[in-house]
């Protein structure tokens, strides 16, 4: 099992969140958002820039920034 940062899986590949790396308040403002241990999330599309990248998270759809997507630790499934 190894782990990644959220930035690095591919597009539409599945993966689970194993860690979150962060202050208290990014914390807060993921667990808002739904992102917690053991959460499944997928990446469905980059910006022409590379950044931000929607990803889809419990049948929603989010947008996250590279250097947040960083601090989420995760294994692709």
């Amino acid at each position: 099992m190894t782990t990644m940062p959220l930035s690095n899986l591919e597009l539409n590949k599945k993966a689970r969140v194993i860690d979150i790396k962060c202050n208290d308040i990014e914390k807060r403002r993921f667990l808002d958002l739904g992102i917690v241990k053991d959460t499944i999330l997928t990446p469905i599309f980059k910006s022409p820039f590379g950044t931000p990248t929607a990803y889809e998270v419990r049948k929603t759809v989010i947008a996250i920034r590279k250097e947040n997507a960083n601090k989420i630790k995760v294994v692709e499934i």
